[in-house]
């Protein structure tokens, strides 16, 4: 309780911290108001929405509107004691996977090549699909080619790409691969993945109407990527770790909202 309160409070003093001007006229809804980092205001959608819960490190519970569940780069710790029907993983550090999955989940999906090949996932359970873009990773001594997978989730008329431990900006043939994303949930810790000014890059080439940041282990990491966002992205701060998804609240042109996590 006493690490909550304290992310609590750092998310308190972003809220109340001067930033750089971002840019106006990004977000349909607030045209003409100052740019900053504001409250995040968007209605939660009725039924048909996607929920989203961010765990924590690269964790996010990710629900469809027919009750399907799936965690990203699942650890075995970041869940809450979830048991969810899909889960994704990773394995540039530990905190990315684990081997030690519950029986009850269906489907685990690992993002890089265990043995057969490079990974490859398209998986549709219920009213939510999973498939993967196979990315590459640093292993200490070059590169893995396809050591990482960004997961794309699709459910309610909703594309979420999940980037995972993305370590370089995308080709062309990733673009492709990726098609048009809604929902970026993007590493933004400076070092271990991308720096701050590839992940802008990826932002860029993506364009998703939104992006949310993960893997950033402490506020003032993630203060260092929001000044460097700034004037290029109107940014807003969730009062809670979840949101309800839907195609009526995305930003007509890229905004980055903030949950509350690390």
């Amino acid at each position: 309780m006493a690490r909550l309160a304290r992310v609590i409070a750092a998310f308190a003093l972003l809220l109340l911290a001067p930033t750089a001007a971002l840019a106006a006229g990004c977000f349909a809804a607030i045209a003409g108001a100052t740019p900053g980092i504001v409250p995040a205001a968007f209605q939660l959608a009725e039924a048909g929405a996607v929920g989203l819960t961010f765990l924590g490190h690269a964790s996010f519970l990710i629900e469809s509107p027919g009750g399907v569940s799936a965690i990203t780069d699942y650890n075995g710790f970041n869940g809450a004691g979830l048991v969810p029907d899909i889960v994704t993983m990773n394995h540039a550090h530990s905190t990315h996977y684990t081997d030690r999955v519950d029986p009850g989940v269906k489907f685990v999906l690992r993002g890089w090549d265990t043995g057969g090949g490079i990974a490859r996932h398209d998986v549709k359970v219920g009213d939510m699909r999973v498939r993967n873009v196979p990315t590459n990773i640093r292993d200490g001594v070059g590169t893995e080619f396809g050591g990482n997978s960004i997961f794309i989730f699709e459910a309610a008329d909703l594309c979420i790409a999940h980037l995972s431990h993305l370590h370089h900006s995308l080709t062309p043939e990733h673009l492709a691969a990726l098609g048009a994303i809604d929902v970026m949930l993007t590493p933004v810790d400076g070092a271990y993945t991308l720096s701050h000014a590839d992940v802008l890059e990826v932002i860029e080439q993506v364009k998703p109407p939104l992006v949310i940041p993960m893997h950033y282990f402490a506020p003032s990491v993630l203060r260092r990527f929001l000044d460097e966002a700034g004037g290029r992205y109107p940014v807003r701060l969730s009062p809670g770790p979840s949101v309800a998804l839907s195609r009526a609240m995305l930003p007509k042109t890229t905004e980055i909202l903030v949950l509350p996590g690390g």
